[in-house]
């Protein structure tokens, strides 16, 4: 603000305006010094961390699923914008009262719903720590201690996947993200082998690219593609077996302009794409494979199920979860690709203001700039478990999947497909019985599953993804699905 002021009466003018000023500063720093003071006097921290310790205490054998007036009165969230600032106590006791009841207990040992992982303790308390510092991850210069762990777990995962040495890793939200990061450097690496340079041509009168996918791909390819200006019917889809692995007879002829999407882990059954086969095709023809391994990626990690990734390495691009299989918090992707310049110029800004290091600068993998520090978890959740916690982790969910379609089986259900990594998928004797039985199981609130369907049959999904679950809860899970079909029978 600028005053000219001259002539009689100007230094009362000025008095007043320096009174106002004052009093306005006053008014200025009343909020910055209460959250000052919240800060210094760390109860907030505190009373926030003894709510989250009472509901992690008791998530394990908590119902499942809300109940009805559970969701009812999130109703109390319901007003508008308010004017004037709050009280934080009132706002985290608010959040606590009402918002606890109303989550699921992902963390307990009886959630089998969408391929949603729990959380290894010390990740749990990786993140705190991490969401304490806050860190913007796009730059070594603005956070170093985030530019060194990605360096060491980008150099961590591509041991553990057996990849090439040259390989990246991009740090991003989830699969979704990181399965489009793939198939965005594909789209760059075959078009500068044509000759078209994408950024400044773009997709108008660019060569046709062809992209081959499965009938079963899961949603998040077939939404990248499309992002990506593909489109859905443009894409050449095939068919698949009666796991859900594509026909590697029925894909066509490959080529220099062609992407392959393949699946490491059916989002239903569990099952994996021949990768070993196609992968050859593909090496000899110059096309790219991408697999989308959100959360069967892992079983390269684990010595009794690697065979299942067979061949996984001759791809190019590959997307995997964090916060599933390995038992990260959310949100926690990874794109990982063999070439490195189309990773970065496909996802590559630039501005007068960046400042480069010799280090490693995490945004030009990834499409954000700033991104919050989920590396630390991921790195605390790696450095713990080892190669050996690892295997053990993902080994023991697969048996507790067996364990699933054993007990299920001998109780009369019918189990649809082979149990090779951690998807279980059950049906009753017919379809209406299978829904029905299904509504009573989530109402029973024991454990949650969700439907699906398998080649023209209703299904009840199994997803095995948490460390929490032991034996005692898959016996539980099993008589709540006795207990429910003996309901549903009741009814139908």
């Amino acid at each position: 603000m600028i005053l000219c002021v001259s002539g009689v009466g100007s230094s009362m003018i000025l008095k007043q305006f320096s009174q106002f000023s004052a009093s306005f500063t006053v008014m200025e720093d009343k909020l910055q010094n209460e959250m000052q003071q919240q800060m210094e006097d760390q109860s907030l921290l505190s009373c926030a961390c003894d709510f989250a310790k009472d509901y992690l205490a008791f998530s394990k054998e908590r119902h499942v699923f809300p109940f009805e007036e559970d969701i009812e009165n999130l109703a109390v969230f319901e007003e508008v914008m308010p004017v004037e600032s709050g009280q934080p106590h009132e706002i985290l006791n608010k959040l606590n009262n009402y918002g606890g009841p109303a989550t699921l207990p992902m963390t307990g040992g009886r959630y089998f719903g969408f391929v949603n992982g729990a959380v290894v303790p010390i990740g749990m308390a990786a993140r705190w720590l991490g969401d304490a510092w806050d860190q913007n991850t796009a730059l070594q210069i603005i956070s170093p201690i985030c530019s060194k762990l990605e360096e060491v777990t980008q150099k961590w995962l591509i041991d553990i996947f057996d990849l090439p040495e040259h390989t990246v890793a991009g740090f991003v939200s989830g699969t979704s993200m990181a399965t489009f990061c793939g198939l965005a450097a594909a789209r760059f690496h075959i078009y500068k082998k044509l000759g078209w340079d994408w950024h400044h041509k773009g997709m108008f009168d660019a060569p046709k690219l062809n992209v081959i996918a499965s009938i079963q791909s899961h949603s998040t390819a077939v939404k990248a593609l499309g992002l990506l200006g593909f489109g859905k019917d443009n894409i050449k889809w095939i068919d698949v077996d009666d796991e859900g692995r594509i026909k590697v007879k029925k894909i066509p002829h490959l080529d220099e302009k062609t992407i392959v999407v393949l699946q490491a882990g059916n989002v239903d059954s569990g099952s994996f794409d021949d990768f070993e086969s196609i992968g050859k095709m593909a090496e000899k023809a110059g096309a790219w494979i991408h697999i989308d391994g959100a959360f069967g990626l892992w079983a390269e990690a684990v010595t009794e199920l690697k065979h299942l990734t067979n061949g996984m390495q001759l791809a190019d691009s590959w997307s995997v979860d964090g916060h599933k299989t390995l038992n990260t918090p959310y949100d926690n992707g990874i794109v990982l690709c063999k070439h490195a310049n189309a990773l970065s110029s496909a996802l590559h800004m630039s501005g007068s203001y960046i400042v480069n290091s010799s280090e490693r600068d995490g945004m030009y993998y990834t499409p954000e700039m700033s991104r919050r520090g989920r590396i630390i978890e991921l790195w605390a959740i790696m450095k713990y478990l080892g190669k050996n916690g690892i295997d053990e982790m993902i080994l023991t969910m697969h048996k507790r999947s067996l364990q699933f379609r054993d007990a299920l089986s001998e109780a009369g259900f019918n189990i649809l497909n082979d149990v090779v990594f951690n998807q279980v998928l059950v049906a009753c004797e017919n379809d209406v019985l299978t829904l029905s039985t299904l509504k009573e199981i989530q109402e029973d609130r024991v454990c949650w599953c969700g439907p699906s369907e398998w080649f023209g049959k209703k299904v009840i999904r199994i997803s095995v993804c948490s460390w929490v679950t032991t034996k005692e809860d898959v016996e539980k899970t099993v008589a709540s699905f006795v207990r429910s079909r003996e309901k549903a029978l009741n009814i139908v």
